[in-house]
């Protein structure tokens, strides 16, 4: 498998550990998709929207044979086979999967922009990708460095299982 992709997932809804696990696992499952590493899970206050539960959060690094809107649809699969519903912008969800960074890829298209364009506001997702790839470039060239993301983040636990 040729590429490197970062996604992001986050839970919010019923058993928020194993709807991470079980994206993951969806995730390694899906044709032309390998997990390879975690981050650590944080736990997170939302971030706009209504009133709702707080999330956990991680970030898994795969490698991938997909092109960039082929990795999407996977993840939007994986949304869908955990019973996501789109009900209400930033409202509460059982699973969230982003792509956040897809190696050196910078693409602006309507359905798809990489690197994701609000990652450098989003501590919930800057936090965690941080553990795997130390310096990223984010969107518009910034760098992690430069970012100032906002919402407080709080260690939750270790990496979810990673089977290869």
């Amino acid at each position: 498998m040729g590429e490197r992709a970062l996604l992001g997932l986050g839970s919010n809804l019923g058993e928020r550990l194993a709807n991470l696990q079980r994206a993951a696992d969806l995730l390694g499952a899906a044709v032309g998709v390998r997990v390879v590493a975690s981050s650590r899970i944080y736990e997170t206050e939302p971030v706009g929207g209504p009133a709702q539960p707080d999330f956990l959060n991680a970030v898994v690094e795969v490698e991938t044979d997909l092109e960039p809107r082929e990795l999407l649809a996977a993840c939007l699969g994986v949304e869908q086979d955990l019973g996501r519903v789109r009900e209400e912008r930033w409202g509460p969800r059982v699973i969230d999967v982003d792509l956040l960074l897809y190696d050196e890829v910078d693409m602006d298209e309507p359905h798809l922009i990489v690197p994701h364009p609000r990652l450098h506001e989003r501590a919930f997702a800057l936090v965690p990708l941080l553990e795997l790839v130390p310096d990223p470039v984010l969107a518009g060239g910034m760098r992690a460095a430069d970012a100032t993301p906002g919402g407080e983040v709080r260690l939750w636990g270790p990496p979810l299982l990673v089977r290869r």
